[in-house]
């Protein structure tokens, strides 16, 4: 952690960030995994490469989908102990140094090894809902897909409230091709889980019930 030095503000005055506090946190880039995993904080916040990113905080509707197909992979996954669900907040460690906290994460049973201690190191199948600004948008769409197949996640769902889309991405080597692209009126399908189906309409209305 950060030590004080003299040079540092002691106290704040109003309208400044309180100095106090501030200190106590490592600056950005000197984060380490030990650091982050001792945050304590109700928001999602991520950590990469000794700098820590807070995400912001979900909605009502967000919660809503990520409830409902949570519920839905349960029901396929559990009674055909297929493996592990798990939903955020958890960090989920994809290599050293980096750790991203999906919507939903599932790991196979002949994987679950990968889930001794506290957090998951690594996952099979994993869900964003996207949400929030055009820089929240591409963490999900553009920097968290190149991260996950890097991670050799076997599966990304992509799951977009504002286009009312449904995107599963199967991983192919080291990237992602597109399973399908599910719209309004279709039933959104898994490569890995093969039977595994949802409801496009229904996921959508789980939100504004």
């Amino acid at each position: 952690m950060t030590v004080i030095t003299p040079e540092q503000k002691v106290y704040s005055q109003r309208g400044e960030p309180v100095w106090q506090i501030a200190v106590l946190f490592p600056t950005q880039g000197n984060w380490s995994e030990t650091d982050y995993l001792a945050l304590e904080s109700n928001h999602l916040v991520e950590f990469s490469n000794g700098t820590v990113e807070i995400l912001p905080m979900p909605t009502r509707f967000h919660q809503d989908i990520v409830a409902y197909l949570y519920e839905a992979f349960l029901l396929f996954v559990r009674p055909n102990q297929l493996g592990r669900l798990w939903f955020a907040p958890l960090p989920l460690r994809l290599w050293e140094r980096k750790f991203r906290e999906p919507d939903i994460m599932f790991l196979a049973t002949e994987n679950l090894d990968k889930a001794q201690g506290a957090y998951p190191h690594g996952a099979d199948l994993v869900v964003e809902v996207v949400s929030g600004s055009q820089k929240d948008r591409d963490r999900d769409l553009i920097e968290k897909r190149i991260e996950y197949a890097q991670a050799g996640i076997s599966e990304y769902w992509i799951v977009d409230p504002e286009t009312q889309t449904i995107t599963v991405l199967r991983l192919d080597g080291r990237q992602y091709l597109v399973h399908g692209e599910f719209g309004t009126g279709n039933e959104a399908t898994s490569w890995l889980l093969a039977g595994f189906q949802v409801s496009v309409d229904a996921v959508f209305a789980a939100a504004n019930q």
